[in-house]
């Protein structure tokens, strides 16, 4: 376990212990408790996205999934969408695309953090659209986003690529929709009333 953990490059002190859920909507609450104290969707290669705006909690909700998921002997892995994007981009300039996505499908589930910020060329977007289909229905994916699916043009340049991208990551998924306020402004406001 010691091992998986430090290999996931999860984010430090991102666990449900220090989650507050009572501040998510009862529907969120019962998404989350569904998920996080069984791992068969992973085993099933089912995926979860959690939707919001910057600050509610999406990426440390993704990291506390990861930790219980490694604690259930599934193997994880981390990485923000622009480092994946770069990586797998680079492995492309490689012609070695294929090899490295098999390389990464040891890890039965992949966070993918922050997908709305890959930016929008078409040979990143291209190689991000390889990686969802390659894990299609093979490995789960963990992905947080601050654009809901009709601002998802904006990470695909193509249509019919958004489509498709979409139509393979939702086919088996949880969709969490987080609402709310930016938990760092609450907390600026907290520490600072003249905020």
């Amino acid at each position: 376990m010691q091992k998986w953990t430090s290999e996931a490059k999860l984010p430090t002190g991102k666990r449900f212990a220090n989650l507050n859920l009572t501040e998510l909507s009862i529907c969120v609450q019962h998404q989350v408790i569904a998920l996080k104290d069984q791992a068969d969707w992973a085993r099933r290669a089912e995926n979860v996205l959690l939707i919001g705006p910057s600050g509610v909690g999406k990426s440390h909700m993704a990291a506390a999934f990861a930790y219980q998921l490694i604690e259930q002997n599934i193997r994880v892995k981390w990485s923000s969408a622009v480092a994946l994007v770069q990586s797998l981009q680079q492995a492309k300039r490689d012609l070695d695309l294929m090899t490295a996505m098999t390389r990464l499908d040891k890890y039965q589930v992949w966070v993918i953090d922050d997908i709305g910020y890959v930016k929008k060329t078409d040979a990143e977007t291209q190689v991000l659209f390889e990686f969802i289909a390659h894990r299609y229905e093979s490995g789960s994916l963990i992905i947080t986003s601050n654009q809901a699916f009709s601002q998802w043009d904006h990470i695909f340049p193509d249509t019919m690529m958004t489509v498709a991208a979409i139509d393979r990551i939702i086919h088996h998924a949880t969709l969490i929709e987080i609402e709310g306020e930016s938990y760092r402004k609450k907390q600026s406001v907290k520490n600072n009333p003249f905020f």
